[in-house]
């Protein structure tokens, strides 16, 4: 069972409206949150200017020796990505099904304002049972 540190759903402009830690050995504050998920907006972006490759779409993977960061990008811009265990099977299919969790409670939700913090009940118990479902390790359960 692959173990899964940390979600983070970015907005298009690069504001943190969702962290989640899922039991990652050192836990963020705020702040780390916070510059952590502008980082990877910055780097997401140089990454697309910066590739050879016409029609790229920015970084998909990054692969370090204890985590891989994984992280999809919405056709409105924003970024969901997840700290997992490296080599963990499966997280792309994770990341498009947060992705229809987050469209179905967060964002047809007529009390969520748009590139708001999310503050749903309903999404992060969807979030945790299909995370449950793909077989990954949650807080050390």
């Amino acid at each position: 069972m692959a173990s899964l540190y940390n979600l983070f759903i970015i907005n298009k402009s690069g504001g943190l409206i969702f962290y989640k830690d899922y039991g990652s050995t050192r836990r963020l504050d705020t702040n780390d949150s916070l510059r952590l998920a502008s980082l990877w907006h910055s780097m997401h972006a140089i990454s697309i200017q910066l590739s050879p490759t016409p029609g790229c779409t920015g970084m998909e993977v990054l692969e370090a020796d204890t985590f891989d960061l994984h992280c999809f990008q919405s056709l409105t811009g924003t970024k969901l990505f997840v700290v997992s265990e490296p080599a963990a099977p499966g997280i792309n299919a994770l990341l498009k099904t947060i992705y229809e969790l987050y469209a179905d409670y967060v964002l047809k939700n007529p009390f969520y304002e748009a590139e708001m913090p999310i503050r749903c009940e309903l999404f992060e118990y969807n979030l945790l049972q299909a995370i449950r479902r793909e077989k990954y390790s949650v807080g050390g359960q």
